[in-house]
């Protein structure tokens, strides 16, 4: 059997690519809302902006919910493996 090991440090790199997601959604939606402002209102371009602006815009609302899924994983994992070693 071998015994899995896990270190704080192991965090870094999930740290780093949430913050990485957060700010190329961030930077993906303003462009996006700078190309709408190119289009006429009335146009299928417009719309589909609009609604590229829309679906993009749900993932960064759930960033908060994806972190504290994370860090309770992660907290489940300190405890379990403290209470094993115990």
């Amino acid at each position: 059997m071998e015994k899995a090991k896990f270190q704080i440090g192991d965090l870094l790199p999930i740290g780093i690519t949430l913050v990485v997601l957060g700010i190329g959604l961030a930077f993906g939606l303003q462009v996006v809302g700078d190309v709408q402002d190119d289009m006429t209102p009335d146009s299928a371009e417009y719309n589909a902006t609009a609604d590229t602006i829309t679906g993009s815009a749900k993932l960064p609302s759930k960033l908060p919910i994806i972190v504290t899924v994370i860090v309770a994983a992660v907290l489940i994992g300190i405890l379990v493996r403290y209470l094993m070693v115990r």
